[in-house]
């Protein structure tokens, strides 16, 4: 078995959108509850993190968009940004930590001294579009990570699998015209924020390098692993990633009220192991798994547990 990390800060919670919106700090205080209730937390190994340079949050977004968080971040109050989307007076610490976090998930496995990491981190970021944030997102925490992967580490190829059950735009578009990143996405089609089409390849030089494969609401388990076996094995074979990172959402859980999927604990732990082997055959196990959706707190947390469980029996 490796040795599996977790990336977690306390300041994640002072993120907060507001009474009622589902991305909340409870989120993460469940998950947290029932890692340790578990036994699972006492297994990790805790990693911390700290504030992304602007260097590599600008290698994804735009530095007017930098610009823009840092005039409109609140000293009280709640800032809209868009409909869903809000930053209170804790908001750009953590969404700085939340991308610095996946960076030292990035550190930690390439110095050894862990083998994957789960990143218990919010905001969310694969809605972040490189002029916008959407969908609960700030910074696009994996896609940071990817680039970083490759210009600070000099790895050159890097798998996304993204399992969350909104499609990643913001991921899409940061790659959708590069060959050294691999993106594959499951996601209810259609929904929310409309994207995803299978149609979508890539372009450019990219073409062939992101595969959309939308699903069909009430699809579970059986039709996940499926989909797994059959378009992201091959793929990932083929391409031969020198690193795996997945945007880890767990809201096509059959409990989730944002969603209509059907997904369990143990498809998750499924869908883990299928990845994993792609790591382990290509990347030297080498995995960052960053946490996106997931709303139903006692779902949402026993997934996260059993995924990370299926990471430490790697």
């Amino acid at each position: 078995m490796g040795k599996t990390g977790l990336v977690y800060d306390p300041r994640y919670l002072n993120h907060d959108m507001g009474a009622g919106h589902p991305e909340s700090p409870n989120r993460l205080r469940a998950i947290m509850q029932q890692l340790g209730q578990s036994g699972t937390a006492a297994r990790l190994i805790k990693i911390e993190p700290l504030e992304a340079e602007d260097e590599w949050i600008t290698q994804i977004h735009t530095a007017s968009y930098l610009a823009m968080l840092k005039s409109h971040a609140p000293a009280d109050g709640r800032v809209s940004l868009d409909p869903d989307t809000s930053m209170s007076p804790g908001s750009l610490t953590a969404a700085y930590l939340a991308a610095g976090g996946a960076l030292a998930a990035v550190d930690a496995i390439m110095a050894k001294k862990v083998d994957h990491v789960f990143c218990a981190v919010r905001p969310p970021g694969h809605h972040a579009e490189a002029g916008r944030a959407m969908g609960f997102c700030l910074f696009n925490n994996v896609a940071i990570a990817a680039r970083y992967v490759q210009k600070k580490h000099g790895l050159k190829r890097v798998l996304i699998v993204d399992w969350d059950v909104h499609h990643g735009n913001g991921t899409q578009h940061s790659f959708e015209d590069d060959p050294s990143v691999l993106f594959f996405s499951t996601h209810q089609y259609p929904h929310y924020p409309g994207t995803g089409r299978g149609t979508e390849r890539g372009k450019g030089a990219g073409e062939g390098f992101t595969i959309n494969v939308p699903m069909e609401a009430g699809e579970g388990d059986e039709e996940y692993r499926a989909v797994f076996q059959k378009s992201l094995l091959p793929a990932a074979d083929l391409f031969k990633p020198d690193f795996v990172i997945i945007s880890a959402g767990f809201d096509a859980h059959k409990d989730d009220p944002l969603a209509s999927m059907g997904l369990t604990e143990e498809g998750y732990a499924d869908l883990t192991g299928i990845v994993a082997d792609i790591a382990k055959r290509h990347a030297g196990g080498r995995i960052v798994s960053s946490l996106e959706g997931g709303y139903h707190l006692p779902a949402l947390a026993a997934s996260v547990d059993r995924h990370i469980q299926a990471l430490i029996a790697i």
